[in-house]
């Protein structure tokens, strides 16, 4: 009967093998904190639809319109962490940014909200501080120095 099992041979001898190398390395650079996508990407939907989730959407209608846009921010961030991860990760300190906003948002947007609003806004906001800072100082820590 006749080996018809295909072997592996050692690909270190193709002629592409150092070109396939370095396009390797390239597309992995700056992906140190490419966990932190799908959690940045969940936050965002969280806080797009907690108004709903919480019902407070008829006690505090500012309150709904402003997580709804920030929670489709940070979603859109973390869609452009995952696309475009060397130009975005510069935005991290945007996103800290954005988790200080939802923690004093309550205040400011909202109409004396009540407990479970606020506890919910510096959840999200703690989170997104948290997540900001982790995909900044990754970010810092992996970046070329001159």
């Amino acid at each position: 009967m006749a080996n018809v099992s295909p072997t592996r041979g050692d690909i270190t001898s193709h002629p592409d093998a150092p070109e396939m190398r370095d396009r390797y390395a390239r597309m992995l650079g700056g992906r140190d904190v490419a966990l932190v996508d799908g959690p940045v990407f969940l936050l965002g939907l969280y806080c797009a639809v907690s108004p709903w989730i919480l019902h407070y959407t008829t006690s505090q209608p500012a309150l709904v319109t402003h997580n709804l846009i920030m929670g489709i921010a940070i979603g859109l961030l973390a869609l452009g962490f995952t696309r475009a991860p060397d130009r975005m990760y510069g935005l991290s300190w945007a996103f800290c940014a954005m988790g200080v906003w939802m923690i004093i948002a309550p205040w400011i947007v909202g109409d004396s909200p009540d407990a479970g609003v606020v506890v919910n806004n510096i959840i999200i906001g703690a989170l997104a501080l948290c997540l900001g800072m982790l995909c900044a100082g990754t970010a810092a820590k992996s970046a070329p120095r001159p």
